[in-house]
């Protein structure tokens, strides 16, 4: 078995897998009580499938210690060791408005961390949602962070891809060394690929400041770039979310705190309608096309994740993007592994021929449904993004202190 300062030595992108189960739907934001959630099993079923790499944050209410809990039964019902699954978590962020990015805080935030997922080490770290915090503060904490002894890789997450952009290029510029990795959500969906939309489109400009933003951090040194949130925080659903968070008592959490307009809600709606009539659950076209043209396109960014690949009968390193799934069943898990394997078929195919199983079909059907079908029906809802912070946002933190 490789030993831990050999791993550590290796770049993320050979150590991480390409796809990774998202603990944020281990929270009351998306289900009435985690708890009763079945995450061991959950957690199980996704190390027997490959699955071997897990995102939390202290932010997601009970995840981590549900996370922690789920991988301590695994190591031992299972044997599983630790050097065989990736724990990332993130650190910054403690409630809605509420962050703390200073090098105590950060130092505190990890040792919480270590302890709730029971781990001696973190291979990856994120400050959360950078875009509510000054640069300064993001410097400072990237700067502790590759401090901590315990932290193997460190990274950022956020929403508005543009500040993500522009963090990633201040952190080069200003330390000298390129963060290990990004995670954006929410903008290679379906609804918004701005991420990357210059890719998709097979339109690629790599010149001064109209370069697309994964070609951004890319030349800003980042190494890996994972693509989260492929149903856009529930939108992308065939129940939808209500466009009135007030007729929304008893049913899902989501309607209350999701930070979509009403009439982008009423669109996504529409999609889900378009979806069955062409015999599809939006669910299921939302996550395959988004696994799909990441796979795609964060390997053509050079923001991908190595992987061994059997192809026409010799193994070869191949490179594909990796995606974070969220799930709050063991059926969605293996309904997303089930799409993750037709992508990779389909990744393998020479020249697109027909695979046995019907993968390569099933994606070009999907990726013409979309192009076709849903990306007219949104109109100017496609690639919509909203705020974030909100005008007027304050950090409820920042204004304990300076009161002190």
């Amino acid at each position: 078995m490789e030993t831990a300062t050999n791993q550590q030595a290796r770049p993320l992108c050979e150590r991480l897998p390409p796809l990774i189960l998202g603990t944020a739907t281990f929270n009351t934001q998306y289900v009435a009580d985690p708890l009763q959630m079945p995450y061991r099993r959950i957690v199980s079923r996704a190390l027997e499938l490959g699955v071997t790499a897990f995102d939390t944050s202290p932010y997601y209410g009970p995840s981590e210690v549900l996370l922690g809990d789920a991988l301590a039964a695994a190591q031992e019902a299972a044997g599983v060791p630790r050097e065989s699954y990736c724990i990332i978590t993130k650190a910054g962020r403690l409630a809605p408005r509420v962050f703390d990015y200073s090098p105590a805080h950060i130092r505190s935030s990890v040792r919480r961390s270590l302890e709730r997922l029971r781990t001696p080490y973190l291979d990856l770290v994120y400050l959360h949602d950078v875009e509510f915090v000054s640069p300064r503060e993001v410097l400072d904490a990237v700067a502790e962070l590759r401090r901590i002894p315990q932290v193997r890789a460190v990274g950022i997450s956020g929403f508005p891809v543009l500040a993500l952009c522009d963090l990633a290029e201040t952190v080069l510029r200003e330390t000298g060394t390129p963060l290990d990795a990004v995670l954006s959500y929410g903008h290679f969906t379906v609804q918004n690929c701005s991420l990357a939309r210059s890719e998709v489109m097979g339109v690629v400009d790599n010149n001064g400041s109209s370069r697309s933003p994964v070609r951004r951090l890319r030349a800003a040194g980042v190494d890996v770039v994972l693509n989260a949130s492929m149903l856009n925080m529930g939108l992308l659903t065939s129940t939808g979310i209500p466009p009135d968070p007030e007729a929304a008592s008893g049913g899902s959490p989501l309607a209350k705190w999701h930070p979509s307009p009403p009439a982008l809600r009423v669109a996504c709606k529409t999609l889900a309608d378009k979806a069955a009539a062409a015999g599809e659950r939006l669910e299921a076209v939302a996550i395959r096309w988004s696994l799909y043209e990441w796979a795609r396109v964060g390997a053509l960014a050079g923001v991908g994740i190595q992987l061994p690949s059997s192809l026409q009968g010799a193994t070869t390193t191949k490179t594909v993007g990796g995606s974070v799934m969220g799930v709050t069943s063991v059926e969605e898990l293996e309904e997303t592994v089930c799409e993750w394997e037709g992508v990779l078929e389909a990744l393998d195919s020479p020249n697109g021929a027909a695979l046995p199983s019907g993968s390569g079909d099933r994606i070009r059907r999907t990726v013409r449904l979309v192009r076709e079908v849903l990306w007219p029906a949104l109109g100017k809802w496609q690639d919509y993004s909203w705020a974030s912070p909100e005008p007027g946002f304050v950090n409820e933190r920042a204004v304990q202190r300076s009161s002190i």
